[in-house]
């Protein structure tokens, strides 16, 4: 027997409750399908429907052998789908949702070198700092910061840095820095849409959660930034909001002994049974351009320039040891 075979057909009769029905979708004659389903339940030796002259519904085996049917079915079309797509360029358009700044910063500059790579891919790309339901948007890939717990969705961590609090230059200058947590009540704060409780974590220590009074109130990432970089006042955000402005010097990290983990920044997909090549293409793409490696809490938030890391690096030279004198 054609175990496929029989499959198909016994659960095409289940879900058009009928033979005749059934065989009119599989462009078989009745027969046919009837003989088949007959020979599956005298392999089986268990009758997998209830017939009558009105009504054709499934026995409690049956019902449980087309479930089971139904997975291995799916799982064969996956496993197609994924040589068919092996051999094939991936194309098509691609809905992600990401943050202002991620996009900004991360994603648009990186664009170039993936339409080279599949120029048969069309990216629909929308900008949002606020959550959104992946699923009923209709998006295809989204990125998000912090952690996820949507069941119909998948979540891939593309990075986890420390939450630094940071300033520019400028406003150091003119309004000096604070040494602990306690004398944020001095400054101008800079506060985001995650509130006005800052957490920190001193060293061997457990975290602390600071309240601070809020001088200016910025409900974007992007934004919150940009009012930093002006000399605005002090924020607090994760480290890959702010890593290029800290590469640059724009703005410096301070509190850096208070320093905790920071949020994780994902990329998230539904929770498809095959993904599509264009999505596994360009969330492996997100993965590969998100490998700066981030700073350990408590550590400096800026890397240092490679030469000087290099120089650290260097062995001093060793003296050699002086001739005592005869």
């Amino acid at each position: 027997m054609n175990k496929f075979q029989a499959l198909s057909v016994f659960t095409s009769v289940a879900e058009n409750s009928g033979f005749t029905a059934a065989a009119r979708k599989l462009g078989l004659s009745t027969s046919a399908v009837t003989k088949i389903v007959a020979r599956l339940e005298d392999e089986l030796g268990s009758q997998l429907f209830n017939r009558s002259t009105r009504r054709l519904s499934l026995t409690d085996y049956g019902q449980e052998f087309y479930e089971r049917s139904v997975r291995i079915l799916r799982d064969l079309e996956d496993a197609e789908a994924v040589v068919r797509e092996a051999n094939a360029t991936p194309r098509g358009t691609i809905r992600v949702v990401v943050p202002f700044s991620f996009g900004r910063v991360t994603l648009v500059p990186a664009l170039t070198e993936f339409s080279a790579r599949y120029p048969d891919i069309r990216l629909n790309l929308t900008f949002l700092d606020d959550p959104v339901d992946l699923i009923a948007e209709g998006f295809d890939v989204g990125v998000r910061t912090g952690v996820l717990d949507d069941s119909r969705t998948i979540a891939r961590v593309l990075t986890r840095g420390p939450q630094i609090t940071f300033a520019s230059p400028s406003y150091i200058a003119r309004c000096g820095q604070p040494v602990t947590p306690d004398e944020l009540h001095r400054h101008a704060c800079i506060v985001g849409r995650f509130g006005a409780e800052w957490t920190f974590a001193a060293r061997g220590k457990q975290e602390i959660t600071i309240r601070v009074e809020p001088r200016h109130l910025v409900l974007s990432g992007d934004a919150l930034r940009e009012a930093v970089v002006a000399g605005l006042g002090i924020s607090q955000a994760t480290w890959w909001l702010v890593r290029k402005d800290l590469e640059a010097g724009r703005v410096v990290p301070i509190l850096t002994e208070y320093e905790r983990a920071g949020r994780p920044v994902s990329v998230i997909y539904p929770a498809k049974r095959h993904l599509p090549s264009k999505v596994r293409v360009f969330i492996d793409y997100l993965v590969e351009i998100t490998r700066d490696e981030p700073p350990r809490p408590g550590s400096e938030a800026s890397p240092r320039p490679a030469a000087a890391a290099r120089s650290e690096r260097r062995p001093k030279p060793v003296s050699p040891p002086r001739r005592s004198p005869r």
